[in-house]
């Protein structure tokens, strides 16, 4: 089992009893750090906001302490910047009416450990009491090796959870990459235009990271824009912010080797096309 106790701190911004809230939710995200929700999951808070029939629950899975941290912030101990971490991902739970969100405490250096990290059966235990439509979280190509272990942790999970409790759709989101070099068959594009208030109130409340020297909210603004823009050359914008995220369902329930071929397919794609082009352009 766990050697951090299952469910560290939950938080149910409504009141109601865990049980339930878990139960409720339709759209989940599971990131590594605090931010990460708002950050790439903005798309599933978004569909929830006000919304009668869905909910957006949120996983995280480190204790956030080892965060870049300058400015007003750079004498915090680690401990002192985890509980901080902490209380900003409960405001943003808050400001986004979210069903629940679970933080599982566990240091960054227990989630690169190998296989096996105790993190997969706290996620086994979650998913057990819930089914959601969606799962949202790190993506493949994704550059930090945090990230990769969340996935590789929850794609653990999912094959060891009933059939009839695994989400119809997981998708893998932008964080430390972007997704635009993927080819247009291969994207999914997410309309998040429509909440600009939301989404600019949920990028500013990790202030830990912001005025500690991350400008995070500005950064992620201008990827949903740029992406929204720059997806098309010869139409005009069908959205104002856009996410692109990449399709993980064939993934659920596979074998987790399968990920790197799965992963190298679309870079080979990507590969393929600038190949096909440059020959063109050059005339051979």
């Amino acid at each position: 089992m766990s050697s951090t106790p299952l469910l560290h701190d939950i938080f149910i911004p409504d009141g109601l009893a865990v049980q339930e809230a878990v139960a409720r939710t339709t759209h989940l995200g599971i990131g590594a750090h605090q931010d990460d929700l708002e950050f790439m999951a903005f798309h599933g808070i978004a569909e929830c906001f006000y919304s009668t029939a869905n909910w957006f629950g949120g996983i995280i899975c480190t204790d956030g302490s080892g965060s870049s941290h300058s400015g007003p912030y750079a004498d915090m101990t680690p401990a002192q910047l985890s509980l901080i971490r902490m209380q900003e991902q409960r405001t943003a739970a808050t400001a986004g009416r979210y069903s629940f969100v679970a933080q599982l405490g566990y240091p960054s250096r227990e989630i690169t450990k190998p296989l096996g990290s105790p993190l997969v059966s706290d996620l086994v235990a979650l998913f057990g009491r819930m089914k959601p439509g969606v799962v949202y979280t790190h993506n493949p190509a994704d550059k930090h090796e945090t990230h990769l272990r969340v996935l590789v942790a929850v794609l653990g999970a999912l094959r060891e959870i009933p059939t009839s409790n695994r989400p119809s759709s997981l998708v893998g989101c932008e964080m430390w990459r972007g997704l635009d070099w993927l080819q247009d068959d291969d994207k999914l594009v997410q309309d998040v235009s429509g909440h600009g208030n939301l989404a600019a109130s949920l990028n500013g409340l990790f202030d830990s990271q912001i005025s500690g020297g991350k400008r995070y909210d500005l950064a992620v603004a201008g990827r949903r824009q740029a992406n929204a823009t720059l997806l098309d050359s010869h139409s005009g914008d069908a959205c104002s912010a856009a996410s692109i995220v990449m399709d993980l369902t064939p993934l659920v329930g596979a074998d987790t080797s399968d990920l790197v071929d799965f992963t190298l397919g679309y870079v080979d794609r990507f590969r393929e096309d600038i190949r096909n082009k440059l020959h063109r352009a050059l005339g051979l």
